[in-house]
C-alpha cells in the first residue's frame, strides 16, 4: 500500500515521495517535490494523496478537505479558459440525445458554431484556447468528410427530441427554402449558380430545404443543386421525411412558391395535407371577383373557394388594405409621370404600350384588377373546412416565420455560409454541423426565451483563471462568481448551478 513519506534533503529542504515498502526496502513510487515552508510542505502532501487516489483508485476513508490557499510568492498565473459555457451547452446537447453520435469532434465543431463560428482549422485553435480541447488538423480534415453520413442519425434525434423535450405535433410541419453561396467563383455539379437569396448572383450556391415545427425546431433539411427551382424541392424533403420517421399524414406549410398543379397532385397522391400561400395576382378575374364580393372589404373576414389547387381560402385585413392602398397609389402616380414623358420606366407596375408606335398609356385594366385585391392574403388547402376552418389555416400559414427565423440564425448566428469547402462530402458535413448546431441553439432558445447571442454572451461572462502552484506544478481553477442572469439562464434550462 502506498504512502507519504517526509525526509530532509542536503540543502536543508523536506523531499515528500509517495513509497511502498517491500522486503525491508523503500521503494519510491513518485517524487513529488521539495519544500521550505510548512505551507510548501503541506501542497506537496495534498499532491501526494491525490497521486495515490488516482493511481489506486481507492479513495481515502477520512478524506480532508482540500487545501484553498496558496501563497501568492509560488502562484503563477497562466491563462483564461470557458469551461463554464462549454460545460453548460455540452450538458444540453446531452440532453437532446446527440451524445449518441459518439463523435465528439462532430459536437464540438456544432459548438463553436455557437459560441464563435469560423472555419474548421481555426476552430480546432480556439478549442484547445478555450476549452483545452486538443485535435490535430490532419485528424480534423481526415475525419471531417466522413461526418456527411451522419446526417440521417443527426435527425433523428433531433425529431425524437422534438417529440420527447419539447411535445411537438410532427403532423403539422414548416417547410421553406434558402441559398448558402460559396467563397469562390468555381462551379461543379452541386456548387451551381442560382436565384440567389443572398444577392450573390456571380457566386455558386447549394439550396436548402428545411422541415421545422410550428416553434421553428429544426426536425430535417435536403441539400439541393443551386440551381434548383424551390418549388421542386418541397415533396423530396417531405417524403424522405415522412418514410424515415413513421409520420403518415403530415400536413405542410410553405409559401407561394411551392403550389402548383404537378406538386398539388403529388401531395394527393401521398396523402399529404397541405397549406400554402396563395399569389392571388395569378387567379383568375372570376375568382378574385367572387372573393372580394364575399368578403366585402370587411376586417377579419375569411372566404373559401374551390380551385384546381385545392380550396382557396382568402382573408381580408383592413391594416393590409390600407398598406396595399398607399403601395398602389404611390406606384400610379409614378407610372402617370412616366407616361407623361412617353417612357417605359423600369419595373413600372401600371404602364402599358399604348400602340406599336411606341406610345405608353396607363393600364386601366390592371389598376381596376389591383383594387379588388388590396387588403386580401389568400391560402390553398387540401384540408376540409369541418377539419380545419378558414381562420385556423390563416393562423397556421403565419407561423411560417418561424422557419425564417430558423435561417435567419442559422446564416447570421451560426455563419452557415459563405462555404469555404469545395468537396461535395465536406459540404455535406458542414452541413451536418450546422444542423446540429441549429437544433441546439433553437431549443437554447424555446427553453429560455433569450436570443441565442444573449445566450451565449452570458454564459461566456463566466470565466476559469487558471493558476499553476509551482511548488508542486499543480494547475487550480478559480471561477468567477455566477451573476443572476447566467443563474436565471440555468435555471429555465434545468441546470443545477
Amino acid at each position: 500500500m502506498p504512502s507519504i513519506r517526509k525526509t530532509k534533503t542536503a540543502s536543508g529542504a523536506v523531499a515528500v515521495q509517495v513509497v511502498r515498502y517491500e522486503n525491508r526496502k523503500v521503494i519510491i513510487m513518485k517524487h513529488v517535490g521539495s519544500a521550505h515552508t510548512p505551507d510548501e510542505v503541506a501542497a506537496l502532501v495534498e499532491s501526494a494523496e491525490a497521486w495515490i487516489v488516482r493511481e489506486t483508485l481507492q479513495p481515502a476513508l477520512f478524506a480532508r478537505p482540500s487545501r484553498r490557499t496558496i501563497a501568492l510568492s509560488r502562484a503563477r498565473y497562466v491563462g483564461v479558459r470557458h469551461m463554464f459555457a462549454y460545460d453548460t451547452i455540452s450538458a444540453i446537447a446531452i440532453r437532446m440525445g446527440f451524445s449518441a453520435l459518439h463523435t465528439p469532434l462532430l459536437l464540438d465543431l456544432a459548438l463553436m458554431r455557437l459560441i464563435e463560428p469560423s472555419s474548421k482549422l481555426r476552430a480546432i485553435t480556439l478549442m484547445e484556447r478555450y476549452f483545452g480541447l486538443h485535435y490535430a488538423e490532419r485528424t480534423v480534415y481526415r475525419t471531417l468528410p466522413k461526418l456527411h453520413d451522419r446526417k440521417v442519425e443527426a435527425e433523428t434525434i433531433a425529431v425524437a427530441w422534438a417529440k420527447r423535450g419539447l411535445s411537438a405535433d410532427l403532423a403539422l410541419v414548416l417547410y421553406d427554402v434558402t441559398t448558402l453561396y460559396f467563397e469562390t467563383f468555381d462551379a461543379d455539379e452541386l456548387r451551381v449558380p442560382g436565384f440567389s437569396k443572398d444577392n450573390k448572383s456571380q457566386q455558386p450556391q447549394i439550396v436548402v430545404g428545411l422541415l421545422v415545427t410550428r416553434e421553428g425546431f429544426p426536425l430535417g433539411y435536403e441539400v439541393f443543386k443551386g440551381n434548383t427551382f424551390e418549388g421542386k424541392t418541397m415533396l423530396p424533403v417531405l417524403k424522405a421525411f415522412a418514410a424515415r420517421h413513421e409520420v403518415a399524414t403530415p400536413t405542410v406549410v410553405a409559401d407561394a412558391a411551392m403550389i402548383s398543379r404537378a406538386n398539388v397532385a403529388e401531395l394527393q397522391m401521398h396523402r399529404f395535407s397541405y397549406i400554402v400561400g396563395a399569389r392571388l395576382a395569378n387567379a383568375s378575374p372570376t375568382v378574385i371577383a367572387m372573393a372580394s364580393a364575399a368578403l366585402a372589404r370587411k376586417d377579419g373576414a375569411t372566404t373559401r373557394l374551390s380551385t384546381d389547387h385545392g380550396d382557396l381560402v382568402v382573408s381580408f385585413s383592413a391594416k393590409r388594405y390600407r398598406k396595399d392602398k398607399h403601395e398602389m397609389e404611390k406606384q400610379i402616380a409614378k407610372a402617370e409621370a412616366l407616361v407623361g414623358k412617353g417612357e417605359p420606366g423600369k419595373r413600372a407596375k401600371f404602364v402599358t404600350r399604348k400602340d406599336d408606335a411606341g406610345a405608353y398609356a396607363i393600364d386601366d385594366a390592371l389598376i381596376a384588377k389591383t383594387k379588388l385585391l388590396l387588403g386580401m392574403k389568400g391560402y390553398y388547402t387540401n384540408i376540409p373546412q369541418a377539419t380545419l376552418d378558414d381562420r385556423a389555416v390563416v393562423e397556421r400559414y403565419h407561423d411560417l416565420w418561424h422557419v425564417e427565423a430558423a435561417f435567419r440564425m442559422a446564416k447570421s448566428d451560426i455563419e452557415t455560409r459563405p462555404i469555404f469547402h469545395y468537396k461535395e462530402d465536406a459540404i455535406r458535413a458542414h452541413m451536418v454541423v450546422c444542423f446540429i448546431a441549429l437544433a441546439i441553439g433553437k431549443y437554447l432558445e424555446i427553453a429560455t426565451g433569450v436570443s441565442l447571442r444573449r445566450i451565449v454572451d452570458i454564459l461566456w461572462s463566466v470565466t476559469e483563471a487558471r493558476i499553476i502552484d509551482t511548488a508542486v506544478a499543480e494547475e487550480f481553477i478559480l471561477r468567477s462568481e455566477l451573476g443572476e442572469d447566467v443563474c436565471a439562464i440555468l435555471k429555465k434550462l434545468g441546470l443545477s448551478y
